[in-house]
């Protein structure tokens, strides 16, 4: 069943005008409370005492006032040299004025002596040191080696209790050669026999002096090595 309506009660026709009608009312409400609001007009004039007025609104301008530079240092107070006058009859005490020559003269003695002391310190030390093996080799006066082979084959004395009870063998000693030749401080090394080692360095003891050992053209103290042979017939 369709409804039907009559067109004189249908509302949907005045809606816009009644939404346009409604705004126009509005603003003009809104117009009106605008131009009848109160506001505080001030008239200045020149009776108001316009001067009093701007000199209010008027922002304070700072200005630095120049700093005034500090006072100068006061001068430094002058000095005064004071002079004393000597009599010519005073005597005064001479004094020795040392100048820089003299000052390097004297420094130059000094490194020169205290050199000298250390050079002899050590030659005295080489003097006493004594060497295994040098650059020359301390040698026997006559014939070197083989003549102090045949030395000690002619001054040995074969002890009697050794050749008793057949005792033979090769003792080895050591000694030193001084600076001058002289042989001193005879050690046996390797022993055989008491008899045998005794007669050994008895005959070491014996030798004359030999070519002493050089090191870097300098005589020097030498420890020698020999084996003395002790053998029947």
């Amino acid at each position: 069943m369709e409804v039907k309506k009559s067109p004189k009660a249908d509302l949907e026709q005045t809606k816009g005008l009644s939404v346009l009608m409604g705004l126009v009312i509005s603003f003009a409400i809104l117009f009106v409370g605008f131009e009848w609001s109160s506001r505080d007009v001030q008239v200045i004039t020149k009776a108001d005492e316009v001067q009093d007025v701007i000199a209010e609104e008027e922002i304070e301008i700072t200005r630095q006032e120049p700093t005034t530079p500090p006072p100068p240092p006061p001068p430094a107070p002058a000095v005064v040299e004071e002079l004393n006058v000597v009599d010519d009859d005073v005597e005064l005490e001479q004094q020795d004025i040392l100048t820089t020559e003299d000052s390097q003269m004297e420094a130059q003695t000094q490194t020169y002596v205290a050199p000298t002391e250390v050079v002899e310190e050590e030659e005295e030390e080489a003097a006493q040191q004594i060497f295994t093996v040098v650059e020359k080799m301390p040698e026997f006066p006559d014939g070197g080696m083989q003549g102090l082979l045949k030395y000690l084959a002619s001054n040995i004395k074969y002890p009697v209790i050794a050749q008793e009870n057949g005792i033979q063998g090769r003792v080895v000693c050591s000694f030193v050669v001084n600076r001058d030749g002289s042989i001193v401080d005879i050690q046996v090394l390797r022993g055989v026999d008491p008899s045998l080692d005794k007669e050994a360095v008895r005959v070491l003891g014996t030798m004359p002096k030999w070519k002493p050992g050089e090191q870097r053209g300098k005589p020097v103290r030498v420890k020698y090595t020999v084996p003395v042979m002790f053998r029947l017939q």
